[in-house]
């Protein structure tokens, strides 16, 4: 058994594990557990209930690496797992226990990306699949958009209106990567849960879905913060 820390990736809205798959050959390559979660983005509690199944599943402390929405879901479901060790918001959510989705997207400038968002009659919401590659992936290649765009999944309304019943960023180190480029998520809203959560921070000129289009990068700074905490 491996004395590395395990790291569970935690996608976002409109997603699923696949939007890692940039980054896990990498992080494995270290010699870690990676592990990517399959939220079914139907509720929060139920995003959040799936994630501290999963982080109970393994052996030994564990780094939450949360994405966009995902940032929420860390948020939430670090004191419920108590072998995480730290968090890494890649242009995520970092919400406090007052806050949720819909009052932190129009907290600064509403997305452009927001204008391709629509609610089916079931109380999800979807985006645009002619607009995806411009709103949420415009720096990934053609194919990687279509196949994103393809496989999104949808999000329950709930998700926007739930709020966290614990913040875990309040007592664990913290990362967070900023999406300069983001068309999703303002890159002024992110520098500000980043300052506030007085974050480790990386910056990159990049859209919201960086560690597709940037893994590389991404996959460093999970490895720098495991670095860190394993001192």
């Amino acid at each position: 058994m491996s004395d590395k820390l395990n790291i569970v990736l935690v996608h976002g809205a409109w997603g699923d594990g696949s939007h890692w798959k940039n980054v896990i050959p990498e992080l494995a390559m270290a010699g870690h557990t990676v592990v990517a979660v399959q939220n079914p983005l139907t509720a929060l509690a139920d995003d959040v209930e799936t994630v501290k199944r999963l982080v109970e599943s393994l052996e030994g402390p564990t780094l939450l690496v949360g994405h966009s929405y995902g940032g929420v879901v860390i948020t939430d479901a670090a004191a419920k797992c108590p072998d995480v060790v730290g968090l890494v918001y890649i242009a995520a959510f970092a919400p406090d226990e007052t806050e949720n989705l819909k009052t932190l997207l129009t907290k600064d400038a509403i997305p452009a990306g927001g204008a391709h968002i629509y609610p089916d009659a079931y109380g999800n919401f979807w985006i645009k699949r002619d607009k995806f590659r411009e709103s949420f992936a415009h720096d990934c290649s053609e194919a990687e958009a279509l196949v994103m765009a393809a496989t999104h999944k949808p999000t329950s309304g709930r998700c926007f209106e739930d709020k966290p019943t614990t913040v875990g960023w309040k007592r664990l180190p913290v990362w967070y990567q900023i999406s300069e480029s983001d068309q999703m998520l303002p890159p002024v809203t992110q520098h500000f849960f980043a300052e506030r959560m007085n974050a480790k921070t990386l910056s990159l000129d990049a859209s919201h879905a960086s560690m597709v289009s940037h893994p590389h990068e991404i996959a460093k700074l999970i490895l720098h913060a495991v670095k860190e905490l394993e001192k």
